[in-house]
């Protein structure tokens, strides 16, 4: 379970991470102010890309300390520069790190229990993991992934999956 969480969550914000980069780049490079880029949504009844990254890193950090057994870390929604999400994914990932394998033993049967909508739910870490937190994790970092190429960023799959 510590692998098929911590290992694909930090993989994939490392990626983001690096797609951010570019997007900075990219607004340096166009002559853009980087808020238009970090405001921007698919729809405006979507979130835009800061709160999709703030997302991404929640639902990952919350899901590995549920799955430990612990009671998640509150990270506050308080960036608004490229420089202040990439600190926010450093710290998710770190997060994430100061837990070890042995602290998910018994985590695929262990009751997690989390509020979704306003509602109380209570999952097995298996189907909590497999079904809510990596769809959850992954809507949000495609979000952001596809705000960023509708504005024009030259971003490709090798980007998203974090490939050398």
């Amino acid at each position: 379970m510590h692998r098929r969480s911590v290992a694909v969550f930090d993989r994939f914000l490392s990626a983001l991470a690096t797609i951010l980069e570019k997007t900075e780049a990219h607004c340096e490079a166009k002559k853009f102010k980087p808020e238009v880029i970090l405001a921007a949504r698919l729809f405006p009844d979507m979130f835009p890309l800061v709160k999709q990254v703030q997302l991404a890193c929640d639902f990952s950090t919350r899901c590995t300390a549920r799955l430990a057994g612990v009671e998640p870390k509150s990270f506050p929604d308080t960036e608004t520069t490229f420089a202040e999400l990439k600190d926010r994914i450093s710290a998710a990932r770190g997060y994430m790190g100061s837990f070890q394998a042995q602290d998910f033993a018994q985590s695929a049967d262990r009751e997690v229990h989390f509020k979704a909508g306003g509602r109380d739910m209570m999952l097995k870490g298996e189907e909590f993991l497999s079904f809510y937190a990596l769809p959850q994790f992954f809507f949000h970092v495609t979000t952001a992934y596809d705000i960023l190429r509708a504005n024009g960023v030259e971003l490709g799959k090798r980007d998203y999956m974090g490939a050398p």
